[in-house]
């Protein structure tokens, strides 16, 4: 296995990278933030390309595997994008309904790595639903960058209809069994902890990664199970855990946590450098076993 990036860059330059990620700062601002911490070392430019996804790295099932079949659809959201494009996934096997799985997108609409979330929950026997927010403006334009900057275009509240939309579209599809889960990553992750507020009727398991915490004043509505994921280094959402578990405690919901120790935000994600291949497949198969679990 590599070397943890942890164990080779200042932690700083990763604190600098998800600020880039979620647009607090340019890419004026991380270069040169970086250069004064690299002091040399490494041109900045060349650390950006090399933190930034590369989308051939984590393609583990092809869209072709015999083991699923996939479509691309879509759906009415009359409160948020008014039609929303997705990729839907269900095991091949023609005589049996499925657990339901929606896959919620980071902060940059539905790129190669999320589509291949939803093969692999395809493959693990689910009907998974990947929706992309983009989809009003065109959809995911095939860079991260952009994609980032359309999404910053949309409103929340309406991007959030679409998501529970997509839900709902999953509980009325006739190869679902009507027991709705949701899985979501950064921004994905808060849409998991929303929906799971906002639909108590619909969703049934939510498995936040590294997502930020919904309204407490909200936490009492929700009825299903949680499944959350942190990573040990990333202060920016870990800070808002200790107030969302005291709501959770207070109000008597079904919830485990995990901590990942010695990893970065978006350790699960295999086309990046923070991926952390032990904690990100010990996640995983907790996900999975999670949905097995809550909805069949």
């Amino acid at each position: 296995m590599e070397a943890k990036p942890q164990e080779n860059l200042d932690p700083r330059i990763f604190q600098l990278y998800e600020e880039y990620a979620h647009g607090e700062i340019d890419r004026r601002g991380f270069i040169q933030a970086a250069s004064v911490l690299l002091a040399g070392s490494v041109s900045a430019e060349a650390l950006l390309e090399k933190l930034s996804p590369n989308y051939s790295k984590g393609n583990q099932v092809s869209v072709n595997d015999d083991r699923i079949v996939t479509e691309k659809i879509r759906y009415s959201s009359p409160a948020g994008g008014g039609t929303i494009e997705g990729l839907l996934v269900m095991p091949k096997n023609d005589a049996q309904k499925f657990p339901a799985v929606l896959v919620v997108h980071e902060n940059r609409g539905l790129n190669p790595h999320i589509e291949d979330v939803a093969k692999r929950l395809g493959v693990a026997g689910f009907l998974a639903l990947a929706p992309d927010a983009l989809t009003p403006l065109g959809g995911y334009p095939g860079s991260d960058d952009e994609g980032r900057r359309l999404q910053s275009q949309r409103k929340s509240e309406e991007m959030l209809q679409d998501f529970m939309a997509g839900a709902r579209y999953l509980a009325d599809h006739p190869r679902s069994n009507k027991n709705v889960g949701v899985v979501g990553f950064c921004y994905g992750g808060g849409v998991a902890n929303d929906l799971a507020v906002h639909l108590p009727d619909v969703i049934k398991a939510a498995v936040p990664f590294y997502g930020r915490q919904p309204d407490l004043k909200l936490v009492h509505q929700i009825q299903g199970s949680l499944l959350i994921h942190y990573a040990e280094f990333d202060q920016r959402i870990n800070a808002g855990w200790p107030a969302y578990e005291e709501e959770l405690k207070k109000n008597q919901i079904d919830y485990q946590v995990h901590f990942y120790p010695g990893v970065n935000h978006a350790f699960h994600n295999d086309t990046t450098p923070r991926f952390d291949q032990e904690a990100a497949s010990l996640a995983w198969t907790r996900t999975v076993e999670f949905f097995q679990n809550r909805l069949k």
